[in-house]
């Protein structure tokens, strides 16, 4: 069978079949059968629910599930799946369950064991827009009357993770491609090429002039935007240094863990840290600050891996980089048209309380990203982990992360014969559940495990049919649910058409966000 047969004969299985789980039976997307045995117990539905609990045998039959946040799994190569799935385990079976339900770390009982939101010191959810003036700061005596700011155990974990992630990568890059970077750094000054590069002499070059000018026409919009508009994003203009400057020296070593993982941390965490450290109560600013530090790295990353495949692929660099621009500008404008009408068209967006269990416009990144903007920006990093918040002791993750790499070099130059130790990569490990949230157990399941069948047992024992259909295999079934999607929004989303049956009624575990401390009252959820 031809490639081109088989990505068609995918495309429209996939096409057909995402009908059923994007529709008719949307509870399919998460089969949290946990829930369904132990219907009355809090502690059974928090282990068993894939999308608010440990997603403990939660499986998926929707491959939106399985690719949304990770992207596909047949990509990914076994080894650094392997990582993902120790840290994985590490972080969701052994410290979660250990630190809420052993030690009751930072009195976790009080709140769902799986949670993004923001809680009082009552369990109940935080009222952010008291908090903030009419100028978007914090109001400090309204701060101080409703009281500290509390995450769940696992918001509060993968904060200590991500601190962890960051140092990690910078040790474990110097250690292990150190060498490698200086080697290639002096090759391109001696005209060392391969194959690839002298192929690619039958191509005009991108003139150097044609990203200076872009870099300075980009900075300069920046620029002003930062001097004339600064009431509107908070930021001062050596903030938009400071973040090109964070942007410029982490690309190099997450570009090399991206090559050889296929997993990229994020800067996420350390600029909005850092910017809440130097300009806390601002969290417009701390957003701005975010998005041109790490976005402008992920976007950099994003290049290079196009420019990459374009070098591979024998296409003309300048036909690239004219298309990356072109994309770039059109996909800017459309997505922020296409937001900015979704905000204005459909009631309750983005609030999950108020929206029905199966809706698709419960928006886990964007909630994030807020709830991000008030740990970061509004309250301020020194509120919660530092001296006047409750979790300070999250700081020592950083020197854990910077050691846990040269703990492993050590052993692989202790042990050269050993050829496993080198493929203990501590960015990916650790970072392993960095997607979450807005990622969940669930995805993390059906990820690893399709990404085992494929990479591994297909890979080692169908080595042909993997290398003829596995990528093929990918782009036909992200193609399919992609056209099925918008197919279903214009036909039935637009006029709110929804079946209403036990199938389409969610996953079926409420009591997985209730708490288990005595005495706290939640609405919907079982007096302990």
């Amino acid at each position: 069978m031809t490639r081109a047969k088989f990505f068609v004969i995918v495309l429209i299985c996939s096409f057909s079949w995402y009908l059923v789980p994007g529709y008719l039976f949307t509870t399919l997307t998460s089969i949290s059968w946990v829930c369904w045995i132990f219907s009355k117990s809090v502690t059974a539905q928090q282990l068993g629910s894939g999308l608010r609990g440990l997603g403990l045998g939660a499986l998926t039959l929707d491959w939106t599930a399985v690719a949304s946040f990770l992207f596909s799994p047949l990509i990914s190569p076994f080894f650094a799946i392997v990582n993902v799935f120790v840290g994985y385990v590490l972080i969701i079976y052994i410290a979660i369950p250990t630190a809420y339900w052993g030690l009751d770390l930072y009195n976790a009982s009080r709140f769902p064991i799986f949670s993004s939101h923001l809680f009082t010191a009552q369990g109940q959810k935080y009222n952010i827009t008291a908090i903030v003036n009419d100028k978007f700061e914090i109001d400090l005596a309204k701060y101080e009357e409703q009281g500290r700011i509390n995450l769940s155990m696992f918001f509060a974990l993968t904060y200590g993770f991500g601190f962890a992630t960051i140092a990690s990568t910078l040790t474990h890059v110097a250690l292990f491609y150190g060498r490698e970077i200086y080697d290639r750094y002096r090759a391109s000054y001696k005209g060392k090429e391969d194959i690839h590069t002298r192929l690619m002499k039958n191509y005009k070059d991108i003139p150097s002039w044609w990203f200076y000018i872009l870099l300075a026409v980009t900075f300069v919009v920046s620029l002003v935007l930062c001097i004339f508009l600064n009431d509107q994003v908070q930021m001062p203009w050596w903030g938009l240094l400071f973040a090109g400057a964070m942007a410029f020296v982490f690309t190099l070593p997450i570009s090399i863990i991206t090559a050889t993982t296929n997993q990229t941390p994020g800067l996420n965490i350390i600029t909005e840290y850092v910017m809440g450290l130097i300009y806390p109560g601002r969290p417009i600013a701390n957003v701005c600050f975010k998005t041109y530090g790490y976005m402008s790295m992920a976007q950099a990353v994003s290049f290079l891996n196009d420019f990459k495949l374009g070098h591979y692929m024998k296409i003309p660099p300048r036909s690239m980089f004219l298309v990356q621009f072109i994309g770039t500008v059109l996909a800017g404008t459309i997505n922020l048209a296409v937001a900015w009408w979704l905000l204005n068209s459909i009631e309750n967006i983005c609030q999950d309380d108020l929206l029905p269990a199966d809706s698709p416009w419960t928006c886990p990144g964007d909630r994030v990203f807020f709830d991000a903007s008030v740990i970061w920006g509004l309250v301020g990093p020194k509120r919660i982990f530092g001296s006047l918040g409750n979790y300070q002791a999250m700081n020592w993750f950083f020197l854990g992360g910077a050691l846990g790499p040269i703990i492993v070099w050590l052993l692989h130059k202790t042990f050269p014969k050993q050829s496993w130790i080198p493929l203990i990569n501590l960015p990916v490990l650790l970072g392993a559940t960095g997607m979450m949230p807005p990622a969940t157990p669930l995805n993390y399941n059906a990820w690893i495990i399709v990404g085992t069948i494929f990479n591994f047992f297909i890979f080692r024992y169908r080595k042909r049919w993997w290398q003829r259909y596995n990528y093929i295999l990918s782009a036909a079934l992200d193609a399919g649910v992609a056209f099925m999607a918008i197919l279903l929004y214009f036909s039935v989303g637009m006029e709110n058409r929804s079946l209403a049956w036990w199938g389409t009624d969610g996953e079926h575990c409420d009591l997985a966000t209730c708490p288990t401390a005595k005495g706290i009252v939640v609405e919907g959820c079982p007096l302990n």
